[in-house]
């Protein structure tokens, strides 16, 4: 399933190409790229919780 701002086909063949790199499984890829996307998230400061705003 594609859409303007994301093609699963498109992740997949990264993921894959990204295991051939790296002499890993595509499960090891997998984690490895989840890993690093946490830490980014972490270190820009994202919050998974948007504290609620008060009403008019």
């Amino acid at each position: 399933m594609c859409g303007p701002k994301f093609c699963s086909m498109k992740i997949t063949d990264d993921i894959r190409r990204f295991a051939a790199e790296h002499g890993v499984s595509e499960e090891e890829a997998v984690e490895v790229g989840m890993q690093e996307m946490a830490e980014e998230f972490r270190e820009s400061g994202g919050e998974l919780y948007v504290p609620e705003t008060a009403k008019g």
